[in-house]
């Protein structure tokens, strides 16, 4: 490194060096960084396939990192050195199938809508907050978590809740017990029944279904029915269409 920039030799009260690879100061984060760099903090980006070497040399601890503007290798003498560590999630896919949740292709799970719902999924009575969403600042956390804990109460606050007519109906009569619409719906409106005479099969929770016939397609038996959309409504209708033509 003799040919090397000796920052601190050159410039001995800038003692504030920051080394990254990618940076995104959104919203007000952007007057963070400006003022950063008005007070003098150095912001040196590096590449991928040239990362920062740490060395100790005659008792210094020193920084090596090649400057993408300038082309040219950089040492920073240091006396205190801070590595920002890797937010990695744990990409719990068996926990997002108990759920019927969403997750992203880096492992985080993934809202409702990004305006609409960004602490709830689609899934009813499922909450996201924090680090299960992205990796994000500790005040970021705290009103997503206070956003998800006011969803939740919302929900149990009510003494009534009122559902759309449209859901789905299990004849269990009918029911073969395959496990298709149990495994196949993604709000979990299905489940088996524990108790009675038609213990084993399957039943829809109305206040978890959104109507979305998915169950009512895959039933193999034809024990499924969506409410408004029943065969016997779907085929008058086609009868009246061809009549009106």
């Amino acid at each position: 490194m003799d040919n090397a920039i000796h920052l601190k030799e050159m410039n001995p009260e800038m003692n504030v060096f920051i080394l990254y690879r990618d940076m995104r100061t959104y919203g007000e984060r952007e007057l963070l960084y400006k003022k950063a760099r008005s007070l003098g903090v150095v912001f040196i980006r590096f590449g991928r396939d040239d990362k920062p070497k740490v060395r100790v040399a005659d008792g210094k601890l020193l920084v090596a990192v090649t400057d993408h503007i300038l082309g040219r290798p950089l040492e920073i003498e240091t006396e205190l050195l801070t590595l920002a560590t890797a937010i990695v999630p744990n990409r719990d896919e068996q926990l997002a199938n108990f759920f019927k949740v969403p997750l992203n292709a880096d492992g985080f799970f993934v809202e409702r809508h990004a305006k609409l719902g960004p602490s709830e999924f689609a899934t009813d009575g499922v909450f996201l907050c924090g680090l299960a969403h992205y990796p994000k600042p500790i005040d970021e956390a705290i009103a997503q978590g206070q956003a998800a804990a006011s969803r939740a109460v919302t929900l149990l606050a009510r003494k009534k809740i009122f559902t759309s007519g449209t859901v789905a109906e299990v004849d269990q009569r009918l029911c073969s017990q395959c496990g298709v619409c149990v495994s196949i719906c993604p709000y979990s409106a299905p489940a088996w029944t524990e108790k009675g005479p038609f213990a084993g099969r399957a039943q829809v929770n109305p206040v978890l279904c959104k109507g979305c016939g998915l169950c009512v397609a895959s039933c193999r038996s034809g024990a499924i029915h969506l409410k408004g959309f029943d065969n016997d409504q779907i085929f008058a209708q086609i009868f009246n269409l061809s009549e009106a033509v």
